[in-house]
């Protein structure tokens, strides 16, 4: 019973570790936005940790992160140095991270009809553009939450 014991205690210390190294994405969003917490169930539905915060000032935000205007959607995101705007699918947020490009901003500009998080239409073909240090580029093209 004590070896039970103490291996069930070593996997719950296992378990602390390893939730307490995994990356959290912190989403930031207006209060009314539903399609912004809808996006933050996909992203958690692919087991990236989420926590999400209310904002009042999401232009701040965005200002602040440095997204650029004509990138911008409606809820920013920050992971492992990394800024995500948009409707971009856990797809593309693992690969960001499995990869860890030289960038600091993954987005999906506007809002792309059946794009996570706003699955209520019929899905759109959309790219996905990360932004380097000097240029951007495609990260990716998609339909809805699967690559095209």
């Amino acid at each position: 019973m004590l070896v039970l014991l103490g291996a069930v205690t070593a996997m719950g210390s296992l378990g602390i570790y390893v939730a307490q190294g995994t990356p959290v994405l912190k989403v930031y969003k207006d209060r009314a936005c539903g399609c912004c917490r809808k996006w933050a169930s996909h992203i958690e539905d692919a087991g990236i940790a989420v926590r999400v915060v209310d904002a009042d000032d999401m232009i701040a935000i965005k200002r602040r992160l440095g997204v650029p205007d004509d990138l911008q959607s409606c809820h920013t995101a920050e992971i492992s140095g990394y800024v995500i705007e948009g409707h971009v699918p856990a797809a593309a947020v693992k690969r960001l991270l499995s990869e860890a490009p030289e960038a600091r901003l993954l987005a999906v500009p506007g809002m792309p009809a059946g794009s996570p998080g706003m699955e209520d239409s019929t899905p759109e073909i959309y790219d996905i553009v990360l932004v380097g240090p000097r240029d951007s580029w495609s990260f990716g093209r998609f339909r809805g939450a699967t690559t095209e």
